[in-house]
């Protein structure tokens, strides 16, 4: 897949390019960092319930496990995870 950007600057090409690139890189530092973090969370939950996310998740959407604040924030937790794991997935695709 191609993108096309268009960057209404006067500065040149490769200072763009090195802003674009630099932010990037910020970006998928930053989602490797969420991933691990929720990660961290989900298996604390995991260890604690004896249930993997998943599952949980699936349970969880069926309506049980709702008696509880601490499974909300389990969900939270993992859906965080799916969230920050499909960022960065499309960081690490973008090539320059």
């Amino acid at each position: 897949m191609d993108l096309t950007l268009q960057i209404d600057t006067d500065y040149s090409l490769q200072e763009v390019s090195e802003v674009i690139r630099s932010a990037l890189e910020h970006e998928k530092h930053l989602a490797k960092y969420k991933v691990y973090r929720y990660s961290m969370i989900c298996d604390e939950f995991e260890d604690q319930y004896d249930l993997i996310s998943t599952e949980f998740i699936q349970k969880f959407e069926a309506g049980e496990y709702i008696d509880d604040d601490k499974y909300f924030d389990w969900y939270a937790a993992k859906r965080g995870l799916d969230h920050w794991k499909q960022k960065l997935a499309v960081l690490d695709a973008i090539r320059f």
